[in-house]
């Protein structure tokens, strides 16, 4: 396996970590109908990492990868788009792969990621050394569903970005296919209340905790530093300490496929962090990179 290699001497603003993957996107039909399909990538993190990027930002993807052509398509891509890339080879592990069948409403995935490389990411993976000069370091609640030693991982990373002087973002981004119920609902409870900024929808709040409203998601994640609370096409909520939680509406857009709308929000909500901005103004930061993935097929909004 070869090492990641050395970060530049100015460390970039936010690094990402988490698994991406192949995506094959049926097209024109059904997946076990159509004849034609897409060939992308996808991985919540690297989708955030590219946000930030577009936004104007630096940002690196760390992650694990096969020596296949799918890992070589995914590195590819994100270096195309801009993203550093903090990333190890693995000879001996595939590189996961996703199936989609997109829909308006939701769209049905398929995965092939158990034993990938980047499910065999562990404890030091990174070090609070590596990141120093980080202001954010960002991941998802995909992640230490991978497996346990993604899990400890996570865990030891809360720590070690803490150490190098990072906030800690947090998606709680469940997928139902990775893990049980219960150990969701509480590694994600543990992880989200520990984060400095975390980013939960009210919807995968009620069916991993039975919560039904922000307030009582709130309740729930009593010290996360900053929850932001996101109700689909009726807006975000933003919870910070005692203050008054602050509401914004959603934009009214044609949906064409939702897929990746969570983690664009994440990107435009930290993009307008690291410039200062308000908390209003950086939930309709969030909304606005949103509406641009709502509008597309892709888990990426097409570059400008």
């Amino acid at each position: 396996m070869s090492s990641a290699p050395s970060p530049a001497s100015a460390a970039p603003e936010v690094v990402c970590i988490g698994e991406s993957m192949g995506l094959v996107t049926a097209l024109g039909a059904p997946l076990a109908e159509t004849e034609t399909a897409a060939l992308g990538l996808a991985g919540a993190e690297g989708n955030v990492a590219v946000g930030l990027v577009a936004a104007g930002h630096r940002a690196a993807w760390a992650s694990r990868l096969g020596d296949d052509p799918i890992g070589v398509r995914i590195s590819t891509e994100l270096a195309r788009r801009g993203v550093e890339l903090w990333a190890t080879t693995d000879a001996d592990a595939p590189t996961g792969v996703m199936f989609k069948d997109p829909g308006t409403e939701s769209s049905s995935v398929y995965y092939y990621r158990r034993g990938s490389a980047a499910s065999l990411m562990a404890p030091g993976f990174l070090d609070a050394a590596r990141l120093a000069g980080v202001r954010i370091v960002h991941t998802t609640g995909i992640t230490p569903a991978l497996s346990a030693s993604c899990r400890a991982m996570v865990e030891q990373l809360f720590l070690d970005a803490r150490t190098a002087g990072a906030l800690v973002s947090f998606d709680v981004n469940d997928r139902r296919a990775l893990w049980t119920m219960q150990d969701a609902a509480e590694t994600l409870t543990r992880l989200a209340d520990a984060a400095d900024i975390a980013f939960v929808g009210r919807d995968e709040a009620e069916r991993i905790w039975g919560t039904t409203t922000p307030d009582e998601i709130r309740a729930h994640l009593p010290h996360c530093g900053l929850l932001i609370v996101k109700d689909g096409d009726i807006g975000a909520t933003a919870f910070h300490g005692d203050d008054e939680p602050v509401f914004v509406p959603a934009p009214r857009v044609e949906v064409v496929e939702p897929v990746g709308a969570g983690d664009a929000f994440a990107a435009g909500f930290l993009a307008a962090t690291l410039e200062g901005a308000a908390l209003a103004e950086r939930l309709s930061a969030g909304h606005t990179a949103a509406a641009r993935v709502l509008t597309t097929h892709g888990d990426l909004p097409p570059q400008v």
